[in-house]
């Protein structure tokens, strides 16, 4: 007889394994040796160790169905209760009962994940209703309101279903919803006809004004009246395109006709202005040569015959006007400030005040400098430390009240 652990060969050749039961008879053995016997049965245990082990990883490992994997479980315990094996077959079971809760907890999540998913299918399909009623009810962008309705039946198609009941309910109140905007639309276009003619009539007044005015000469005026006739275009609404394009034509035709004129009477004009351009560019290259101002008082002066002649040569050219007359205003500037700098410099009583901030400072510093002596020579550290972090302060300010005072030398 030989054995192992979990089986043995009898005298008479018959191979069993030891189970929590006790002994249970797996097969015969007469053509060799025992310890054959039994390493012919340990490979079928390896066997079913393998498959389970294999299962334990399909479990674990991918997204097997729950019911598929109870019924690969059951099959292969049936397989190890029958085993003609020898090995820890209790061991086993025990791994097929682990997988077997392991199946059930994952059905539960399962279970819990589809009721989840119910709920928030529940959700989105109420969310599509409720857009579309809004939809229905508030939006006057038909063509992005009817793509929007066609977007959200597309998303409520791919959306999970919900009970059937509630299912029914929601699309009933989504085709409600469709069906009232689509109402909406018609009666909205319905009475678009209406509105059409009686932006037509208005453009066609507004027209006639525009024409009207197209050979005025009262350019201020008559360009004031074309912007308040635009204003009143653009108030009007629209008609219907072709009469749209008809009356625009018409409108912009009677504008370029003025202000084409305007302009070649302006640049007519301009022309004219040319030689007082030429007169004032020398006089502000006469101004500019005031700066930097080193005396306010002749630098006034001097302005101020410049500024006078600037008046007496006239008007010049539009595209030119801002910029000699910014010039001009830069130099003004310019002598504006320095005459208050040599104001602020001469005004006696900041001057006053400046020598006193100086004054009071020296006090303080010859006060603060006393106490650290003091401090020092009794050793309060602490005290000393405080009158050098004050007269560093009174010191940096000193020299600042300095640079001040030093403005009114």
């Amino acid at each position: 007889m030989s054995t192992d652990p979990w089986g043995r060969v009898d005298e008479d050749g018959t191979v069993y394994v030891r189970t929590a039961e006790g002994e249970r008879a797996v097969g015969s053995w007469q053509a060799g040796e025992p310890e054959e016997a039994l390493a012919y049965y340990r490979r079928k245990f390896d066997e079913l160790a393998g498959q389970v082990q294999l299962l334990e990883q399909r479990v674990r490992g991918t997204d097997l169905a729950p019911a598929q994997a109870e019924a690969s479980i059951t099959k292969l315990r049936e397989s190890v209760t029958d085993a003609h094996a020898v090995g820890d077959l209790g061991s086993l079971q025990d791994r097929l009962t682990a997988l077997t809760e392991l199946v059930g907890k994952r059905r539960e999540e399962l279970r819990a994940a589809r009721d989840q998913a119910r709920v928030h299918a529940r959700e989105v399909k109420e969310r599509i209703v409720a857009e579309a009623e809004r939809i229905a009810e508030e939006t006057t962008h038909w063509k992005s309101g009817g793509e929007r309705l066609r977007q959200l039946v597309e998303e409520w198609k791919a959306a999970e279903r919900v009970d059937r009941a509630t299912e029914a309910t929601l699309w009933k109140k989504l085709s409600t919803a469709r069906t009232a905007f689509a109402k909406r639309r018609k009666a909205y276009f319905s009475s678009l006809d209406q509105q059409r003619d009686a932006v037509r009539g208005t453009k066609e007044r507004i027209v006639s004004e525009a024409e009207a005015l197209a050979d005025s000469t009262d350019w201020n005026a008559t360009a004031a009246a074309y912007r308040e006739l635009m204003r009143e275009w653009k108030a009007a609404g629209r008609a219907s395109r072709e009469v749209e394009d008809e009356l625009w034509t018409r409108f912009k035709g009677a504008q370029d006709q003025f202000f084409q004129a305007r302009s070649a009477v302006f640049a007519e004009r301009d022309a004219s202005f040319a030689a007082n351009a030429e007169a004032k560019e020398a006089l502000l290259a006469e101004a500019e040569k005031l700066l930097p101002v080193t005396d306010a008082r002749t630098a006034r002066s001097a302005l101020r015959g410049i500024l006078e002649r600037w008046e007496a040569a006239g008007p010049v050219p539009r595209e030119q006007r801002d910029r000699l007359e910014g010039g001009l205003r830069k130099i003004d500037d310019a002598v504006r400030r320095a005459e208050d700098t040599e104001w602020k410099r001469s005004n006696p009583e900041a001057r006053a005040r400046a020598q006193d901030t100086v004054n009071q400072l020296l006090r303080s510093i010859d006060q603060l400098e006393t106490r650290l002596a003091k401090a020092q020579t009794a050793g309060r550290d602490k005290d000393a430390k405080e009158a050098e972090e004050a007269l560093a302060a009174r010191r940096s300010w000193l020299q600042e009240a300095e640079r001040t005072l030093a403005e009114f030398s």
